[in-house]
């Protein structure tokens, strides 16, 4: 790992829907003051013998595994780091999650904690600054380096966290005068998903982490009798009940809108930690895990908390979880640029039915991850300046509700500061469009990989070939994949049938009884006396063989039954199990959730076995002809 006191020059752009709030007051040098409490992520020694932070790009699902750490070692580090004063918020197979004073970290670690301010990109596009930590002893962007400390042998390097920003009652919305979606109808029309709930796929069974803001439980989602627990704090937040933003409460209605029957598990983060709260969902064991924020980075090198968090996801996905980010409302989206997520654009639908590229959103080719083009396909985007396309639930009061209040639209929503309701989207909205759409994927076949779920829901995508992306890369939308759109907008309907197909590969070789061998009595060989050949007398007359009853011929145990798929490789299970602070769920609740989710494997084994319907036949044959599914697989 580099040590050098050389600093770098690049440093990333960061992008939000909300204030960071990390750095307050100056110094009496002038200098800017560190925050009371700071928040980092530790990484012992890797097995690999390999610093994550020195392997920076290569930090994918396919290394992952190469990163993680011994369990005598993690504790070994989680101990001596509380000894010396540090609060041990959680612990993972790769990380500690920390938190202390800044002159806990100088003590500890023999360096101070530096404040710069960067250029950023906030809400609605708004440039501000923002401030980031640093330390002097190491060339990486916010990276400890652990030369010459008592940790040198423990402990390969300390990523101190960056903010994170968003890409940013009652049940039924206000009326306003102007065209946009509302959830879940007009969503679920917009990405083709009312086909596939037809056909029972709803989610059933499929558990979806959500890290954002928070969640309110809003009469929006009980009146429709959705699913979800209550929020779990990742480390550094507070208050699981409410949701200050609204951001979270808000974006969340995408993923019922495409899949109304899964679980939600939303977890409320700190954006100054938002490591330990992507972590936090990982520890839930979901199938998937959508996430609307990240940091705007057009250029390397990755700062530690960046390397950090790439390291994170590649543990997730490479454990079967399904990954979805935001590629980024004119920001060079990361997260969403990592190669094994799922990475969400934006498209507009008109009044009526019209697509075209969002110049609301992001799209671009890496320059970070080499041959990755960004974003994989799209969800349901608004158009400049403000995306204001979704009526979206929120709680009454907070942030989002108070600020688009009132005004005329585009630049407000024409609702009330109270009403609950508030209009936005951006792909913070398409993430949890395209984290449901996965979620159908994932009950009509549940065997599939995260990389081939993504891959089914490219190959199946609606083509965009008008409009042109965020002015920032001005990218045009043409016939096949382009960096406009990816591969254009999510069609539920089509990925699921797709899906469905994959688990039907196995075809029964009967679909009725076994016929028997024989429906009679056997005849036996002979009626008379045997005659011998040689001059032997026989005692008497042999007697005839003859059967005690006719035999019954052999029934068919039943139709032979297509072999069922083996179950998906479950997340890997952290070291030191991470426990989320939240509502203790009660037994008969443990119960219930696990009798859904047999259910759901049931229903989810008998559709994909069931027969065709006409107008799914017809849709088939369509897609052959476009290319979508290849003849052999059907």
């Amino acid at each position: 790992m580099a040590r050098s006191t050389k600093k770098s020059s690049k440093k990333g752009e960061k992008f939000s829907f909300a204030k960071p709030g990390v750095v307050k007051g100056k110094e009496s040098n002038g200098k800017l003051a560190p925050p009371e409490k700071i928040y980092a992520n530790v990484s012992p020694h890797s097995i690999g013998g390999v610093s994550m932070f020195d392997a920076g790009y290569n930090v994918l699902a396919s290394t992952a595994a190469a990163f993680t750490s011994e369990e005598s070692l993690l504790m070994a580090a989680a101990e001596r780091l509380r000894q010396v004063g540090f609060e041990v918020l959680q612990i993972t197979e790769s990380t500690i999650n920390i938190a202390g004073s800044p002159k806990t970290y100088e003590k500890a670690f023999g360096a101070p904690i530096e404040v710069h301010q960067h250029e950023v990109i906030k809400e609605f596009g708004i440039e501000d600054k923002a401030e980031f930590l640093d330390c002097p002893n190491s060339d990486m962007p916010g990276l400890i380096s652990m030369q010459g400390t008592e940790f040198e042998g423990l402990i390969e390097g300390v990523a101190l966290e960056e903010p994170r920003y968003y890409m940013a009652a009652n049940p039924f919305p206000p009326i306003v005068d102007y065209w946009h979606h509302q959830v879940p109808a007009g969503i679920s029309l917009a990405c083709n998903a009312d086909r596939a709930h037809r056909a029972n796929i709803t989610g059933r069974g499929v558990v979806v982490a959500m890290c954002d803001s928070g969640w309110f439980r809003h009469p929006f989602f009980t009146a429709r009798g959705y699913r979800s627990d209550n929020a779990i704090l990742g480390p550094g937040a507070s208050n699981p009940a409410a949701d200050e933003s609204g951001h979270g409460t808000g974006e969340s209605a995408n993923i019922f809108a495409l899949a109304p029957d899964v679980r939600l598990k939303p977890v409320k983060m700190n954006f100054v930690n938002s490591i330990g709260a992507f972590n936090a969902a990982v520890g839930l064991g979901p199938d998937i895990i959508t996430c609307s924020w990240g940091s705007s980075i057009r250029n390397g090198p990755l700062s530690a908390a960046n390397v950090a968090l790439a390291n994170a996801i590649a543990a997730a996905v490479a454990s079967g979880i399904v990954v979805v980010f935001s590629a980024g409302n004119g920001h060079w989206g990361f997260p969403g640029q990592h190669p094994d997520v799922i990475s969400a654009g934006g498209v507009f639908q008109d009044e009526n039915g019209n697509l075209r590229a969002s110049d609301y959103a992001s799209g671009f080719a890496s320059n970070i991850y080499s041959g990755r083009n960004t974003p994989d396909l799209s969800g349901i985007v608004g158009m400049r300046p403000a995306a204001k396309n979704i009526m979206l639930p929120v709680e009454p009061g907070d942030s989002i509700d108070v600020g688009s209040a009132g005004g005329s639209h585009p630049s407000g929503d024409e609702t009330a500061s109270n009403d609950g309701w508030a209009t936005f989207s951006g792909t913070s909205a398409a993430a949890p469009q395209l984290a449901g759409a996965a979620a159908l994927i994932k009950q009509a076949c549940e065997r599939l990989t995260p990389a081939e779920i993504r891959d089914i829901m490219m190959d199946t995508a609606r083509d965009v070939t008008t409009g042109r992306n965020h002015p920032n890369f001005n990218h045009q939308a043409t016939t096949g994949p382009d960096l406009a759109t990816g591969h254009g907008l999510i069609d539920a309907h089509r990925a699921t049938l797709r899906a469905r197909l994959r688990c039907r590969t196995i075809t029964p070789i009967s679909r009725g009884p076994i016929t028997p061998i024989s429906r009679g009595p056997v005849t036996p060989i002979t009626r008379g006396p045997v005659t011998p050949r040689a001059p032997i007398t026989p005692r008497g007359p042999i007697t005839p063989i003859s059967p005690r009853g006719p035999i019954q011929p052999v029934q068919p145990v039943g139709p032979v039954r297509p072999v069922q798929p083996i179950s998906p490789v479950r997340p890997i299970t952290p070291v030191n199990p991470i426990r989320p602070v939240g509502p203790v769920v009660r037994a008969d609740e443990a119960e219930m959730e696990a009798a859904e989710y047999h259910e759901a494997q049931l229903a989810a084994e008998q559709q994909a076995g069931a027969d065709l319907t006409e107008e799914e036949l017809e849709t088939l044959e369509d897609m052959v002809r476009k290319g979508q599914v290849d003849p052999d697989e059907i």
